[in-house]
């Protein structure tokens, strides 16, 4: 059967913005949790969202980190992180259309 996130993770409710990405179980450091965009010239924006990048909120304090591998972008766990905890990147907007960029790109 098709899942489009990991077991362990879910979509609930934010105290962010809307609806977030949690983990139900602790994580450690490090841990590799899936394609969040795949960049292609051919989708608004140049990049397609994955269901684990649909849902990921912005945090100055951020969990995660966003790794750029080709034309991949990946979420990687930056800290030990406490079951039941909202996971978050830092990303900003690169231009006055809204796109997002996100300041772990390498």
């Amino acid at each position: 059967m098709y899942r489009p996130l990991p077991d362990f993770l879910s979509v609930e409710d934010s105290t962010i913005e809307g609806r977030g990405l949690f983990t139900r179980k602790a994580l450690p450091s490090g841990v590799y949790l899936g394609i969040t965009h795949v960049t292609d010239e051919r989708f608004p924006d140049n990049m397609i969202r994955t269901p684990l990048g649909g849902f990921i909120n912005h945090s100055e304090i951020p969990n995660c980190d966003i790794e750029k591998i080709g034309d991949l972008h990946t979420l990687r766990t930056k800290f030990n992180i406490a079951a039941n905890s909202e996971l978050t990147v830092c990303y900003i907007i690169t231009n006055p259309k809204f796109k997002v960029g996100l300041i772990s790109d390498r």
